[in-house]
C-alpha cells in the first residue's frame, strides 16, 4: 500500500518558483528521501500534501485519502516543519499536553521518554529556549501520538552533532517499531544514512528518483591536487572525470565510479598536498543530472 501518493501535483506562485508535475509514491514502512537545494519546492510539496496549502493541479494523498477532503486523515501523521514557531509564554510540557489533547490519549509517558532522549528541559518556557532546544520540542512534539506516517522537513537543522546522532537513532527505532518516514533535507549525507529510495527535486521539478543502493554505486568525490610542477589536461582524460579545471600546478575535477584508476594516476604525479571529498548537492545535480536539464 501507498502511505503517500502523488501525482502530477502542481502549485503555482505566479512568478516565485512553486512546484511542477511532481510524482511519487511513498511505500508502508519505508523510509524515503526528499532531497535538493534550499527553495526547490521540497516544503511546498509537504505543505501541498498535509492540506495547508491548496494545489494548482493534481492530487496528493495520504492512506489514500486527501487531507483536504478528510483533514481527519491527520491524526495518524506526525509532522516536524522546517521552522517551528510557538507561543513563548508557554511552559515546554504545557505546549506538548495541549498538542496530545487533540489525539484523545494519554501522552504522557510517551512525552517524557521523547524528552529524555533528546534531552529537553519539559519545565522551561518557550521563549527561554534556543532554537536548537524549540527544534527538540518539535520533534517530541510530532512523534507524542506515535504516528502511522512522519514527514521530517530539515529535521536537523539547529540540533548540534550529538543530537542529530540521538535523532537519527530516534528516528530509526519508529520506523523499526512500522512507522512510515518522509525525510526531506538538502543534506546528501543524512539521506544517505536513513533512507532506501530518495527522489532528487530541484527547481520545482522531480529530476530523478533512485534506490539509495544506486545512488551510492553512483558515488562521487570532488578531488583536489596540488603537484610541484605542472599538470598537462590531456592527464586526466579518463572516464569518469568531468569539470576538470587546471591552474598552474593545481588540478581539481568531479570523479564519477571506481577510484582506482585515478588514483593509479595520481601517483604518477610528484604532489604537495591532495584532498578527496563528498561533493555539495549542488554539484551533484549538475554533474550527475546534466542530461535532465
Amino acid at each position: 500500500m501507498s502511505v503517500i501518493e502523488i501525482k502530477n501535483l502542481t502549485k503555482n506562485y505566479g512568478k516565485s518558483r512553486g512546484i511542477l508535475d511532481v510524482n511519487l509514491n511513498v511505500e508502508q514502512g519505508e523510509i524515503f528521501g526528499f532531497i535538493g537545494p534550499n527553495g526547490a519546492g521540497k516544503s511546498t510539496t509537504i505543505r501541498t500534501l498535509l492540506g495547508l496549502i491548496y494545489p494548482g493541479e493534481g492530487s496528493a494523498t495520504i492512506f489514500g485519502k486527501s487531507c483536504i477532503e478528510h483533514p481527519e486523515v491527520k491524526k495518524e501523521v506526525g509532522y516536524l516543519p522546517s521552522e517551528v514557531f510557538y507561543y513563548d509564554n508557554m511552559k515546554v510540557i504545557d505546549l506538548l499536553k495541549y498538542s496530545a489533547s487533540f489525539y484523545k490519549k494519554d501522552c504522557t509517558k510517551r512525552i517524557n521518554e521523547l524528552a529524555e532522549i533528546m534531552n529537553l528541559d519539559l519545565k522551561k518556557k518557550i521563549d527561554d529556549l534556543s532554537f536548537g532546544n524549540k527544534k527538540k520540542v518539535g520533534i517530541v512534539q510530532g512523534l507524542l501520538h506515535e504516528p502511522k506516517l512522519i514527514i521530517l522537513d530539515e529535521p536537523t537543522s539547529g540540533l548540534d552533532p550529538l543530537m542529530q546522532q540521538k535523532f537519527f537513532e530516534l528516528i530509526e527505532q519508529e520506523s523499526k517499531k512500522g512507522a512510515t518516514v518522509f525525510f526531506s533535507s538538502h543534506i546528501l549525507s543524512e539521506v544517505q544514512r536513513m533512507c532506501s529510495r530518495v527522489a532528487f527535486i530541484k527547481e520545482g521539478r522531480i529530476i530523478k528518483l533512485e534506490k539509495m543502493s544506486t545512488l551510492q554505486e553512483n558515488n562521487y568525490k570532488r578531488i583536489s591536487i596540488d603537484a610541484k610542477s605542472g599538470i598537462p589536461k590531456e592527464y586526466f582524460n579518463i572516464s569518469g572525470v568531468s569539470s576538470l579545471e587546471i591552474e598552474g600546478n593545481s588540478a581539481k575535477f568531479i570523479f564519477k565510479g571506481n577510484v582506482n584508476p585515478v588514483m593509479k594516476k595520481i601517483a604518477d604525479i610528484e604532489l604537495n598536498n591532495i584532498s578527496i571529498e563528498e561533493p555539495d548537492l549542488e554539484e551533484i545535480f549538475m554533474h550527475y543530472y546534466a542530461k535532465e536539464d
